[in-house]
């Protein structure tokens, strides 16, 4: 089980640029990978005890408050949850899954978060990655690359959430950051 006794910080420090639209890291947050397919007894009401929120369905991020579940593939979710109640919500999907072939791990420490908001927030994403951010619904998810690196985001509210690995943080606030400089709007929003 993780300790929690450390002072869990933002790979960025909360790092935030201001152009056409705002990139801010809100890190830290809970994340729990979660793997099992979908007809795992119990898996779905483990799901909705841990995080609120029932199994989502394919490529959606359902949210309530600050927990929610993301579909990331057909065996495998996001959980995520405030970051101290990780622990706890992992002790409580073991004794609900117990015996069964499962695995959920901490991966709160090895991402990055960000949030991407304003009115031409998906023109940042539409210049990094290979989605169609025109069709994209409220709450629909899509894993893939932001210009050379693997994520995953999803429409929330007046814009996008993005995680990516930890370790490319850096990176990836710089080409969001440079994707929102005044100035380089598509104009297609």
């Amino acid at each position: 089980m993780s300790d929690r006794t450390h002072t869990p910080n933002s790979p960025l420090d909360g790092a935030v640029y201001k152009g056409f639209a705002e990139i801010r890291e809100i890190g830290p947050l809970g994340m729990i990978t979660l793997r099992a397919t979908a007809d795992l007894p119990g898996l779905a009401a483990a799901v909705k005890a841990t995080v609120g929120v029932a199994l989502p369905e394919p490529r959606r991020m359902v949210m309530q408050g600050d927990s929610g579940a993301g579909w990331m593939s057909p065996d495998e979710w996001l959980l995520i949850l405030p970051y101290d109640a990780v622990p706890s919500a992992l002790a409580q999907l073991e004794a609900a899954l117990k015996g069964q072939h499962f695995l959920a791990v901490d991966a709160s420490d090895a991402r990055a978060v960000f949030r991407i908001t304003g009115a031409k927030a998906a023109e940042v994403l539409m210049k990094l990655c290979p989605v169609d951010l025109a069709t994209l619904a409220e709450g629909e998810m899509r894993r893939t690359r932001v210009a050379q690196v693997a994520a995953a985001f999803w429409r929330e509210g007046d814009g996008f959430t993005l995680v990516s690995f930890r370790s490319v943080a850096g990176y990836v606030l710089g080409v969001l950051s440079h994707a929102a400089q005044p100035g380089s709007e598509l104009g297609l929003i």
